[in-house]
């Protein structure tokens, strides 16, 4: 019996549809002059502070300092809300409207897992209204090692819970192996979905527990 699941964000409960990039892309343009293509420089699963750093290293060609790296994230989130805003590309993943509420009807804790900052996560939530079901959650704010970021929410869980999560009955769900490897440094078991950018077969490889090609495939709580 699954007693907590931990969402990640990005691919796996929805998609902004290139928003984060533009977001990324217009704070790098007002603060220092360059375009920065996201998608040419980072890979999907890494962590909002390890994106800025990988910006500043590939596009702008040096270390940024830590008050640089700062401003640039307080760039990117004072963009985010309009990017999500105006983007066509936005959806929510096939199955996921569906399986949070009956979820949570069942006393599944429900947590998020994520890379993003934990005030981009909730940007990217609101315009879908997802961030009711989620009380608590592992962010790129956190911790750049996303085993950390997943032990955080764990414990974040035990916390809203009142006694710690049981990790045998506890299971995150997200697209990339990086979601994969993650979540079982953590001691937990992974539901892999192929609703990002890598297929079924490849998330077995990755060695998810479950490999589905979608939520609406069927969750296995």
């Amino acid at each position: 019996m699954i007693e907590a699941v931990l969402f990640d964000i990005d691919g796996t409960l929805l998609v902004t549809g290139g928003a984060g990039a533009v977001a990324w892309q217009r704070a790098f343009r007002e603060l220092h002059g360059v375009d920065a293509n996201i998608g040419e420089h980072t890979e999907a699963g890494m962590t909002d502070p390890e994106i800025a750093e990988i910006v500043f290293r590939e596009v702008i060609g040096r270390e940024g300092s830590a008050a640089e790296r700062a401003q640039a994230i307080a760039g990117y989130l004072s963009h985010l809300a309009d990017a999500v805003a105006e983007s066509q590309g936005y959806r929510v993943m096939p199955g996921i409207e569906e399986a949070l509420p009956r979820l949570a009807e069942q006393g599944v804790l429900l947590g998020l897992v994520t890379g993003n900052i934990e005030a981009a996560a909730h940007i990217k939530l609101a315009r879908a209204d997802l961030n009711r079901f989620f009380g608590f959650g592992g962010y790129g704010s956190d911790a750049r090692d996303r085993v950390e970021v997943t032990e955080r929410a764990v414990q974040r869980g035990g916390a809203v819970r009142g006694t710690d999560l049981d990790l045998t009955t506890t299971i995150a769900v997200g697209d990339t192996p990086r979601d994969v490897s993650a979540g079982h440094g953590a001691g937990i078991r992974v539901v892999g979905v192929a609703t990002g950018s890598y297929g079924v077969a490849e998330l077995e490889g990755a060695g998810a527990d479950w490999a589905l090609a979608s939520v609406a495939d069927g969750f296995p709580v």
